[in-house]
């Protein structure tokens, strides 16, 4: 199974704690999730996240619903959780979430390794474009929440 990676980083003059405060609480998934994916997180909330926590979602993928269940593998707070997908549209999902805290501001990381159905072709023409949509989505949305950001940078591979 050929894996891809999704790395994302964005830096905000934020205090370590603020950011991962925001991170922590499921139900704010829905502001880092463009519309048009119909994201719903079906899991009662509040959830409370720690190693085994079960989140299940529905999303739409170029018009089609599908549910996805998430759960978390790790949780390192402040600085560092992991979701895995349990079921849903990939063949492999693994996404870490890392911040880190530099001269009084926090770097944000998002790393996501993932096997789509259908490899390295469905990947190039349809999954690696929509991941750099969603996560370029992501990080205006993050401007919205945290301010201004330092410095960003996405890259999918």
């Amino acid at each position: 199974m050929k894996k891809f990676t999704l790395e994302s980083k964005q830096t905000f003059s934020v205090p370590l704690e603020e950011v991962f405060e925001f991170f922590s609480k499921a139900e704010n998934l829905g502001v880092l999730t463009p519309g048009w994916m119909e994201f719903k997180i079906l899991t009662p909330l509040p959830i409370q996240m720690k190693p085994g926590a079960v989140i299940d979602y529905r999303i739409s993928m170029r018009g089609l619903p599908m549910r996805w269940r998430t759960v978390i593998e790790e949780w390192d707070p402040p600085h560092r959780f992991v979701d895995v997908q349990a079921r849903g549209p990939y063949r492999y999902w693994r996404h870490e979430h890392s911040f880190v805290e530099r001269e009084g501001q926090t770097e944000v990381i998002d790393r996501v390794e993932y096997a789509p159905p259908g490899g390295a072709l469905v990947n190039a023409l349809i999954v690696k474009g929509q991941l750099r949509q969603i996560f370029q989505y992501r990080q205006g949305a993050l401007v919205g929440v945290l301010g201004p950001s330092v410095a960003q940078s996405l890259g999918v591979r």
